[in-house]
């Protein structure tokens, strides 16, 4: 195994003291395939592979008689999770699709008694996170991209590719002769995620050749200024009071109090406001100078209003 492939594991195995043994969360296509026989070679007889059959396509079958040949041919253990992933009305088709595999690959490790799971998303799924956060007017919370690392379900997950590029995995695993399954929806131009991956980033490559090492960069100082105002809103919390009282609310400058109203709002309710929303908000805090002066806008799922001298979020019954 190429060095760039082994030294992103190890790296990042020592920076999180990964337990052994480890899953390895496998589709069988290119990119789950080169970390599971990555992860192999780096760590032979301590990796179990995990698959999700997501029951949304009929060559899913096709996907876990693959995983069944390669595990068997590596003498891996291999666990399979049969789920139904299909959205709810409203719902994100993709949105949906990765709730329902992250909660089926900490069933799995779970039963495998597994503490954590690598996934293989690559430098190339970064960019194409980063690009659709842009196209969303996503704030840094999205431009920071795809953490390394994660804990859901009570599972820690770890991302230790995102530096490498997509193209690099697939090439290392065409001169190994090691076969893997293309997923047709990879193809599909209707989703979003696919046209940026097949138009865009081509474009990128010709005309930005480092386009995956800069946007890396950015995405990691999005992160880091994304901390740093989590650190401020936490603190400006702790001196307004939890839930905020209004008057030193208003003796913030205008952009600490978005930061920490959103904040608090997540941190607390798992709700984040639109910016239009949050915009009606803190021009109904600003014009708060009265004792009989009213606080009322809706917000996912419940209403802020303005009990006594404080802010205050009631969910909907």
């Amino acid at each position: 195994m190429p060095p760039d492939l082994a030294g992103p594991l190890h790296r990042a195995s020592q920076q999180s003291a990964w337990a052994l043994p480890l899953g390895v969360a496998y589709s069988g296509g290119a990119d789950s395939s080169a970390l599971l026989r990555a992860a192999c070679a780096c760590w032979p007889s301590q990796v179990v592979a995990l698959h999700v059959h997501h029951g949304l396509q009929a060559a899913a079958d096709n996907f876990v008689r693959h995983a069944e040949r390669t595990c068997g041919d590596l003498g891996v253990p291999l666990r399979i999770a049969m789920v139904d992933a299909r959205h709810r009305p409203g719902e994100s088709p993709e949105d949906a699709a990765r709730k329902t595999r992250y909660a089926a690959l900490a069933g799995l490790a779970a039963e495998a008694g597994v503490a954590d799971v690598l996934l293989g998303q690559h430098a190339d799924d970064q960019v194409e996170t980063v690009l659709l956060a842009l196209s969303r007017g996503a704030g840094l919370p999205g431009l920071s991209g795809m953490a390394s690392e994660f804990v859901r379900h009570g599972c820690r997950f770890h991302r230790p590719w995102l530096a490498v590029p997509g193209p690099r995995l697939r090439n290392w695993l065409v001169q190994q002769g090691a076969g893997f399954v293309d997923d047709p929806s990879n193809h599909d131009t209707l989703f979003t995620r696919n046209r940026i991956r097949h138009r865009l980033l081509p474009a990128f490559a010709e005309a930005f050749p480092a386009f995956r090492e800069t946007s890396a960069r950015s995405a990691r100082h999005a992160a880091q200024a994304h901390a740093l105002l989590k650190d401020l809103a936490a603190h400006d919390l702790a001196q307004t009071g939890d839930p905020p009282a209004l008057r030193p609310l208003q003796g913030l400058s205008h952009d600490r109090q978005a930061n920490l109203l959103r904040h608090w709002l997540q941190t607390r309710y798992r709700t984040v406001p639109t910016s239009a929303q949050l915009d009606e908000l803190l021009s109904q805090v600003a014009s708060c100078r009265t004792r009989g002066h009213r606080i009322e806008l809706k917000v996912g799922q419940g209403r802020l209003v303005r009990q006594g001298d404080r802010l205050a979020y009631v969910p909907s019954v």
